[in-house]
Order: C-alpha cells, then sequence, then structure tokens
C-alpha cells in the first residue's frame, strides 16, 4: 500500500483491506473514505467489512462511490462535506487511488459543505422511484392525501422491467416500457431529483450528492440491487455487438431480438449460448425466458434443429420450486437445449466470440454466434456501505412486517432487501401495501400491524403464447392467485400468456403505480 499526501491533511491510496488498519493508524491517519464501488472484480474486500473493522480500531469511515453511475463531480460536494466533519487527517482510496484525486480535486471547487441541520424534512422519505418505490409512495398516500411524503429519485425515466423480456422476444417494442418519471411520481408527492450519497439512520438524516441534508419520520428504502457486469471479465466492453447481449438493460433487449432474426436468417448450424449466475438475481425465472422465446422463434422458421442451444445456470437446478420443473423440462427437449449446471460465466471475449465459464471440473471456453448474459447481482452500494445493512449489503429488516431490525422508523423492500422471496416486479406489488400500512403505524407511534408472506410471481414464457404461471411463498410453497379451473400454473397456459402480454402491463401502469391494490390487500400479522 502507497500512500500519496496530495494535500494537507488529505491522502489517497489503493484498495485498502482490513490488514492495512495497523499500518494506516501508524501513519497518522484518524478517518478513511472509500471511492471504490464494493462488487468491482472477484476478490475485491467488502466496504462494509472494512468499515466494522475500522470502528473497533477507533477510525471514522464513510463510502462515497465514485463509477457504477456516479462521477467525482457528483461526489464532490459529499466528499467537501464529510472532509469538513469527519477527523482530520483523511485517506480516501479506490483501486489506484487516481479517483480519489479526482474527485479530492472536484471537491476544492464544489460549494461550502453544509455541516449541520437539515436542508429539508418529510415524515415520510422514500429512497428510490422504481416499482417499489413509487407503488408504496402511491399506497401511502391513497391512504393518507395529505401526507407529506418525497421521494428521492435523479432518473428522468421509470422503466417497466418485466417488460423487457419481452422487447426481447419481439413482442413488445422499447416504447411499450418506459415512462416519464414526472408522469409516474404519485400526486401529493415531493420529487427530489437527486442521488444519495450515503444514509445516517442514527440521525434519521440523508445525505445527498450535492450535499444536502434531507431529515425524516419514517424512511423507505427501494433502491433496488446493482448489476455488476464488470465482475465478468470482459462483459460490459463486449455488449450490444459481436453478438452478445442481455435483456436485463432496456438498451440491449432490442439488440436480443435483432440477434434471433439474424441467426433464423443464417440458419445452418449456430450456436447460441444463455447464462444465469448465482443467486440472488431479478427474475431467477428471465435468463430461461429469453432462452424459450427465441427457440420458439427459430423452431417456427424450421431452423433450429441445427442449431446449439446451451443453458449455462451458476445453480444446479432449471427452477427453485420443483411443482414447475416438470413443464420446464418438457420445454427444454422440445427445444434440444443442452443444461450446464454449475457453470457461471466469468470472461467475454467479444471480437472472437468466445466465452469462458467457471465448473467443477475446471474453466470451459465455448464459441457462440450469439451471447445472453445476465450479470451477477449484488446490493447497492450505497446501502452496503450504510448501518442498514446486512452483510450481503442489502436492507436488513424483518421478512414479514419489512421493518429494519435495528432501526424502528425504517423500512425496505423490493430488489434491495434481504427477504428472502424471489425478486420480482410481482413481489413488490405484494410488498408495497404492508410496506405502507406499517409506516403508518409507525408514524402513529405503533407497532406493525400487516404482513408480508413472500409472495412471487415469474410468469415463465416457453413459447410466444404459452406460459408457465410460476407463483410462491416464502419456502417455495406453490400460491396461485387464479382459480385452478381458470390457470393451472404448472402448465404452459394461453391464458396465463394473455395475463403476461396483454394484462400485466396495464395493471402496472394504471394499477400498482397509482395505489390500487387489485388482489394484494394487505394481510394482517398474526
Amino acid at each position: 500500500m502507497q500512500i500519496r499526501k496530495i494535500e494537507p491533511g488529505l491522502g489517497v491510496t489503493g484498495q485498502v483491506a482490513a490488514q492495512d488498519l495497523d499500518a494506516i493508524i501508524a501513519a497518522g491517519y484518524r478517518s478513511i473514505v472509500c471511492n471504490r464501488p464494493d462488487g468491482e472484480e472477484p476478490g475485491q474486500p467488502d466496504f462494509a467489512q472494512l468499515a466494522e473493522a475500522a470502528k473497533a480500531r477507533g477510525i471514522e469511515t464513510a463510502y462515497l462511490p465514485v463509477g457504477a453511475g456516479l462521477t467525482a463531480e457528483d461526489q464532490a460536494p459529499a466528499f467537501a462535506r464529510t472532509r469538513a466533519e469527519m477527523p482530520a487527517p483523511m485517506l480516501a482510496f479506490c483501486r489506484t487511488g487516481n479517483r480519489s484525486e479526482k474527485v479530492a480535486a472536484a471537491a476544492r471547487s464544489a460549494p461550502a459543505p453544509l455541516r449541520a441541520g437539515s436542508d429539508a424534512h418529510h415524515r415520510v422519505l422514500v429512497v428510490g422511484g422504481g416499482s417499489a418505490g413509487i407503488a408504496t409512495a402511491a399506497s401511502l398516500l391513497k391512504r393518507d392525501c395529505g401526507l407529506d411524503l418525497a421521494v428521492i429519485e435523479p432518473s428522468d425515466d421509470h422503466y417497466y422491467q418485466p417488460g423487457f423480456t419481452m422487447v426481447g422476444g419481439g413482442v413488445f417494442k422499447p416504447a411499450d416500457t418506459v415512462r416519464k418519471t414526472a408522469k409516474v411520481m404519485p400526486r401529493g408527492a415531493t420529487w427530489i431529483r437527486a442521488s444519495v450519497a450515503r444514509f445516517e439512520p442514527d440521525d434519521n438524516a440523508v445525505v445527498l450528492c450535492d450535499g444536502k441534508r434531507v431529515t425524516y419520520d419514517v424512511l423507505v428504502v427501494a433502491l433496488g440491487n446493482r448489476l455488476a457486469w464488470e465482475q465478468v471479465e470482459g462483459l460490459e466492453a463486449a455488449l450490444g455487438r459481436n453478438g452478445v447481449t442481455s435483456n436485463y438493460r432496456y438498451d440491449l433487449a432490442p439488440y436480443t431480438w435483432q440477434l434471433v432474426q439474424e441467426l433464423k436468417a443464417r440458419g445452418g448450424a449456430q450456436r447460441a449460448l444463455f447464462t444465469q449466475p448465482p443467486m440472488p438475481i431479478k427474475c431467477a425465472g428471465a435468463p430461461q425466458k429469453a432462452m424459450y422465446l427465441s427457440c420458439s422463434e427459430w423452431e417456427k422458421a424450421g431452423v433450429l434443429d441445427g442449431f446449439e442451444v446451451e443453458f449455462h445456470n451458476a445453480g444446479g437446478v432449471l427452477f427453485g420450486v420443483p411443482e414447475y420443473v416438470p413443464a420446464l423440462m418438457e420445454t427444454v427437449e422440445r427445444y434440444g437445449i443442452d443444461l450446464k449446471f454449475g457453470s457461471t460465466l466469468v470472461a467475454v471475449d467479444g471480437p472472437s466470440r468466445q466465452a469462458t465459464f467457471r465448473t467443477e471440473a475446471g474453466e470451459v471456453t465455448r464459441g457462440f454466434d450469439m451471447l445472453h448474459a445476465v450479470p451477477p447481482q449484488v446490493g447497492n452500494p450505497v446501502v452496503a456501505g450504510s448501518a442498514l445493512a446486512d452483510a450481503g449489503g442489502y436492507v436488513e429488516v424483518d421478512q414479514n412486517t419489512l421493518r429494519h431490525v435495528r432501526y424502528a422508523n425504517a423500512f425496505g423492500l423490493g430488489d434491495g432487501c434481504s427477504t428472502g422471496n424471489a425478486k420480482t416486479a410481482a413481489a413488490a406489488r405484494k410488498q408495497a401495501p404492508v410496506a405502507a400500512v406499517n409506516v403508518l403505524a409507525a408514524l402513529a407511534g405503533k407497532e406493525p400491524c400487516a404482513s408480508y408472506d413472500g409472495y412471487g410471481s415469474c410468469p415463465l414464457t416457453v413459447d410466444r403464447g404459452h406460459i408457465v404461471l410460476a407463483e410462491f411463498t416464502y419456502g417455495g410453497k406453490v400460491a396461485p392467485s387464479l382459480p385452478k379451473w381458470l390457470i393451472e400454473g404448472t402448465r404452459p397456459s394461453r391464458l396465463a400468456w394473455h395475463l403476461k402480454a396483454d394484462a400485466l402491463p396495464p395493471i402496472y401502469w394504471h394499477g400498482m403505480l397509482k395505489g390500487r391494490e387489485w388482489l394484494v390487500p394487505p394481510a394482517p400479522l398474526l
């Protein structure tokens, strides 16, 4: 570890590990700032573990990542404030120290840091304007239209992520899956268009990337998880060209459909690889949905028999709820898919069209004409660097009440919380009313009174026209929401297809995001 002193009271260095702390203390440093996002590369120490070790030695820490969508300029005001508030001298680090030096330089020209007090206060502060955050805000305002509620969300666009698979299958257009955030923001909510730099739950405060501080009576964290593309060597550089795609990004889903059409037109011997990383991930069925919709198109065109289709799954089963596996295995056999369990994508060479997988037998490299890659996924880095996080970097909540296990006035839901359910929009739709009821109870000084049962749903598109409608609660218990005579969820169904293609999008835009809790009333806590 080489420390460079770049100005009085401030040094920068490369990656810091817990074993470096004694040397840092010996060098006279009293606080540490991490400017490197967690999960940039395999084996990278987690900031939460470093912070715990530093705290035990009396060293203060802060997490201000530069990367994963945040620039040095974004973090400059928060860095300036951190320097003003934390003990000097301070040591900042990233992978090499360069980002820390850049953010320090940007901080020198940033506005004067805010030191105390609050720039704004709201009774309820929702962090994250995705599916879970907007649905919760809408459910709260449906119950109390005069509630002082704010939503922190930097993006101008709001995405219907379950629709990305249908874009990749040529069923939806990209425009079907996006609306302006201003259009979906619930009436009565204050929209704070900013990113969060850090949480201060002991002070009931959130610090924004511009240095402003927002306090609250009750906090709702709905930030989602992070797609860690960088954990697969070469993947980010390869995306969108050379046959490499992913339905997990809005801008890439159309390329999936383009590749399906290109391979169909070429025919002959083609190899298509589809991957699934280790859990937890958003919608664990989505990797195979992309595969089945592609195969359905090739089958219809009469070219599938000449194709090699492989499913490289880091796990050991096709789907986690056994009742749905037989129908999926019939689909696998129908399309002639070669299942590769225990096979994890670790590297991609786009120009050479080569993908490398880690298996029990060692690394295996496969050529491809099309690669649909699903990225590893991790907790949101701002959450992971806070006292709200569990060991995995997710908001640590009670799985039934969604209330934080240590902070009684904080709640978490959606893809970024610690509940053991499937991470799907259907789960967020069921969680939002529960969170809303329990938030209002907290505001009234009462205990939670509503319970989430772990419900999740995964409409598995086995071909263009049929879906296996998987619905389940905690423990993988099958939990159909419609009568069996209408939809038999364990078998492919055309009615389930129409539910996915025709009914669910308007239910999302005009129901879930408007606080209309159709078929998902909050259950009482027993």
